[in-house]
């Protein structure tokens, strides 16, 4: 059915996307309104306004030691993955050689395929080889897990980069190296700090390589699924997730807003003459 005649489809966008924005978020919104509740229990309505459970996460020594696993993984993750993403990235944009197109979809891949598919392949790798599970696998792991989205925003700055500045650097006697450094790195740079955000925020959050790979040394999302277990623990998981999600919705922000701006200097840089 094509609806009544004469209403335009277009009337009914707005109710669509605010019904699937509504399902997709207002979840989560319970998140942050629950971890204040004066109760243990998850329901409306709600007992009373406490801070108490935030505050009985900083004498958590468990929790603590977990986020400090996922910061030592996420920093890695990110410098890694931004490091191979501009190699990636400058050979896709730069060169053209055979077989460009399925390494590229190949390096794209953990994008599509099940997540769990891939953490139980990489456990055999890491058991076939004699490791043991410990932060170094996970780190190794979620880096071919953030490769790609790493890639996606390295890819569209070195689309927008002017080959000409290069170029001219070499003609005065730059090296190649000195080339790099002063000129490419320099104008890639909301480009890199974007995909070091990004990879970070997709590892921080990420659990099921990190729960297959982590071994004894959990991560963040590691201990909140061991945690929910228990229903006196779940506020204070309550209110761990309000600030994982509070940070990662920081990171994603400065990330898009340093992208934006480097998109909008590229554009102003385009149109002089």
């Amino acid at each position: 059915m094509s609806g009544r005649p004469g209403i335009p489809k277009s009337r009914w966008l707005p109710a669509y996307v605010a019904l699937y924005l509504g399902f997709l978020y207002l979840p989560i919104l319970l998140l942050p309104i629950f971890s204040f509740n004066n109760a243990a229990t998850t329901s409306f309505p709600l007992a009373g306004f406490t801070t108490k459970w935030y505050e009985s996460l900083w004498g958590n020594s468990a929790m603590l030691t977990a986020a400090r696993n996922s910061l030592v993984v996420g920093i890695c993750v990110s410098l890694l993955s931004t490091v191979l993403g501009i190699c990636a990235a400058r050979a896709i944009t730069r060169y053209h050689f055979r077989g460009q197109r399925p390494a590229t979809g190949l390096i794209m891949a953990p994008l599509f395929l099940p997540e769990i598919i891939v953490a139980v392949s990489l456990l055999m790798i890491v058991l076939q080889v004699g490791l043991e599970p410990s932060l170094v696998t996970v780190i190794l792991g979620q880096t071919i897990f953030c490769i790609p989205y790493s890639l996606s925003v390295l890819i569209s700055g070195f689309q927008g980069f002017d080959r000409s500045l290069e170029e001219a650097s070499l003609d005065l006697g730059e090296t190649a190296f000195g080339t790099l450094r002063r000129i490419t790195l320099p104008v890639l740079a909301p480009a890199i700090i974007s995909s070091l955000l990004v990879s970070f925020t997709v590892s921080l959050d990420e659990f099921i390589l990190a729960f297959f790979l982590s071994g004894t040394e959990p991560t963040l999302p590691v201990y909140i699924w061991g945690q929910l277990r228990f229903a006196a623990k779940m506020p204070g998981v309550l209110a761990l997730g309000s600030l994982m999600l509070a940070f990662s919705i920081i990171l994603i922000t400065i990330a898009e807003t340093v992208r934006r701006r480097s998109e909008a200097k590229l554009e102003r840089a385009r149109s002089q003459p």
